[in-house]
């Protein structure tokens, strides 16, 4: 039994019978297929902003850099290897499963597009907001960042992320897949106060977007420390059209995100799959580097992190807390695991 690369022809293409039911020709090419996140990694893992003019040659290595966040309902995050990286509660290493010729190693969060529905949602000021932000035709996201902004100057705070100095969220409403691996982990919002306004709601949205970068911060600085060198972030997915989300992730991981010029990069991925199975392209990799770009301007390119190093201190005081969060729950579980006993 052999395996067959990603974008590789199988068989003679489609069947006489697949293809009157699918209403294209017998023989059209049909390339190996990847899971979904797997194609968003194809369709963004070579869009650099800045290609660099005085290589020479193609640099195998550069891509290794990348952690690529397809973040959604939830978020998958990818890295490739040149060699095999075992990393514990993290996913891999899996030969060419994404990348010909890379080890991918794959961790993520289970619940975040999903997370911060759930918040809005099941606040009582919802409802309220969801009308606000119809009769302005815009996103209760986008509603909720106007609220933010606002604040900022009400409350003359230093900046944005400071309004949730009060208010910290551990995100794994839906277990930790990534980096610990504990299906049994439970959310924990702390900081909670009878306020039922717009703006206490807007606060509890910012800091589960908070606690949502801080795990992949978590998972960043896991990987690096079992001998990945990840540097660089590239989002796509429906979160990475949320500012907020990319400003904080930014800040808070300290690395800054790349956003490919194709928003679909899932689809652009399985195209590519296409497109190298009809040999339009030799190889997978020579198909990504044709077909992968960062966005052009007018928009924006690159997100960078904060100069400002209050930014960077602050949210070390909050990563510091969000470690104790998950900490505090292991020794709660503990002792009612003994009292139970």
């Amino acid at each position: 039994m052999s395996v067959a690369f990603p974008g590789h022809p199988l068989g003679s293409g489609l069947t006489p019978d697949a293809a009157k039911e699918l209403g294209l020709r017998a023989g059209t090419p049909v390339g190996t297929s990847l899971i979904d996140a797997h194609a968003g990694g194809v369709g963004v893992m070579e869009s650099v902003a800045v290609p660099d003019p005085e290589a020479q040659e193609y640099d195998k290595e550069a891509i290794c850099h990348c952690l690529v966040l397809v973040c959604g309902t939830s978020t998958c995050h990818m890295a490739v290897s040149c060699s095999k990286l075992f990393i514990p509660g993290v996913w891999g290493p899996f030969w060419s499963a994404m990348v010909p010729e890379y080890w991918l190693t794959e961790g993520g969060q289970s619940a975040t597009g999903a997370l911060l529905d759930y918040i809005i949602e099941n606040h009582v000021a919802s409802p309220r907001l969801a009308n606000r932000a119809a009769s302005q035709n815009i996103s209760v996201f986008e509603l909720l960042n106007k609220i933010l902004e606002s604040m900022v100057q009400d409350l003359n705070s230093p900046f944005l992320a400071a309004l949730t100095e009060d208010i910290h969220v551990l995100p794994d409403f839906h277990g930790n897949r990534s980096p610990i691996a504990d299906p049994k982990a439970k959310g924990v919002v702390c900081g909670l106060t009878l306020d039922t306004s717009e703006k206490q709601l807007a606060l509890l949205y910012l800091a589960t977007v908070q606690g949502i970068a801080y795990g992949t911060r978590h998972i960043v600085e896991h990987c690096n420390a079992h001998g990945h060198r990840i540097d660089t972030l590239l989002a796509c997915g429906g979160l990475s059209k949320n500012p907020l989300f990319l400003q904080e992730h930014a800040d808070i991981v300290g690395c800054s995100i790349v956003l490919p010029r194709e928003s679909e990069s899932v689809l652009l991925g399985a195209a590519i799959l296409g497109a190298v199975a009809s040999k339009k392209y030799s190889s997978l990799s020579d198909a990504m580097k044709a077909l992968n770009a960062a966005g052009q301007a007018p928009l924006v390119l690159v997100i960078h992190p904060a100069k400002d190093l209050k930014v960077k201190k602050y949210h070390d005081a909050k990563y510091r807390i969000f470690r104790e969060l998950y900490e505090q729950q292991l020794s709660h579980r503990s002792i009612m695991a003994q009292a139970l006993a």
